[in-house]
């Protein structure tokens, strides 16, 4: 279905914005192979800092989850080197993507990702006229079903990744062969109105 892995990602953050101080508190990867999740990394992140309230309402980490959790220093070489030179993919990935940068740097590291697939860009390229983008609601509209709680990192994980195979057999379809990430990342940076010509141009 898709021709080279893929490496589906979730943060779960204290906020919106590394930029103003937010910090990750879980990760999730999901490498997709062959069209099915072959292997995972999964692992709340101590970042040594304040779980707000709200957050812990919307996602049921805690304080006390994240203080006993293994430091940032210790998970994020281990993200890297699960990730590896893959494509990335995640719903809403500028999001995921400069967490993943802010915390590299933190540590002097640097993410060698070959290409950043976003689920959330492709849905609205690929299935125009959706009430709603956001993971729950499309995940509803394509008959997804969520197998463990909304909002923490490794359903949101499985969902996208849901999401991301449902549009890939989509595209496999209409051509008849497998899709390369390379192709997935390039309907993400062209504007809605110039998708149809260029699937058109990859079919022929």
């Amino acid at each position: 279905m898709i021709a080279k892995p893929v490496v589906m990602l979730d943060f779960e953050t204290t906020g919106l914005s590394p930029a103003q101080g937010a910090r990750i508190t879980e990760v999730a990867a999901l490498r997709i192979i062959d069209g099915r999740i072959v292997e995972r990394f999964v692992s709340l992140i101590n970042c040594e800092v304040y779980i707000p309230s709200d957050i812990t309402a919307l996602t049921g980490i805690t304080q006390a989850m994240v203080d006993s959790a293994p430091p940032v220093a210790k998970v994020l070489p281990e993200l890297l080197r699960f990730i590896g030179n893959d494509a990335l993919a995640a719903h809403n990935a500028s999001f995921d993507a400069k967490f993943l940068a802010a915390e590299s740097e933190r540590l002097a590291l640097q993410a060698a990702y070959s290409e950043l697939i976003c689920s959330l860009l492709l849905s609205r390229r690929l299935a125009p006229g959706l009430g709603s983008y956001s993971l729950s609601r499309l995940a509803a509209s394509l008959g997804i079903r969520f197998s463990g709680q909304a909002h923490r990192a490794e359903a949101d994980a499985e969902v996208s990744a849901q999401v991301l195979l449902h549009l890939c057999a989509q595209l496999q379809r209409r051509h008849g062969r497998q899709v390369e990430p390379a192709m997935l990342a390039a309907i993400n940076r062209l504007p809605a109105a110039k998708v149809p010509g260029f699937l058109q141009q990859q079919a022929a």
